[in-house]
């Protein structure tokens, strides 16, 4: 079995109220970005880094911001079309951001209301397409 994983974060565990809602949500959004659902059980998924289970129903989803990577700007566009048809809530449409030149985002909230984005950070080289990791136990 081997796991492709980036270099700065191991994983991201986010708690669904929906599984099934947040499967779809991250399932046709990330699919636009090239990362397909890696692994499912009952009550749960991982897409990468990113794993995703149920949470108790009176308890509190905790809200945070994620951010993927997109290969250009076109991408960007197309997964904040994907995220919206698939259940997510704009939160701020595709365009330039001051953060740095050639940043380029956009925003939305997925059904648990975490702060999904996908960037282009303009042109750039990688020194590899992941990290593969190979258990020898």
């Amino acid at each position: 079995m081997q796991f492709h994983t980036g270099r700065l974060i191991d994983h991201v565990h986010l708690r669904a109220r929906n599984v099934a809602a947040a499967r779809l949500f991250y399932e046709k959004a990330l699919a636009v970005l090239g990362i397909p659902l890696t692994a499912r059980g009952e009550g749960w998924f991982q897409i990468d880094e990113l794993f995703v289970d149920g949470l108790n129903a009176r308890a509190t989803p905790s809200h945070i911001h994620l951010a993927f990577q997109a290969r250009d700007r076109a991408t960007v566009d197309a997964f904040y079309k994907a995220a919206l048809a698939a259940g997510g809530r704009d939160n701020g449409p595709p365009g330039e951001r001051h953060y740095h030149p050639g940043y380029y985002a956009c925003f939305v909230l997925d059904p648990d209301g975490n702060n999904i984005e996908a960037v282009f950070h303009g042109p750039n080289t990688r020194s590899a397409p992941s990290v593969v990791v190979e258990p020898t136990v």
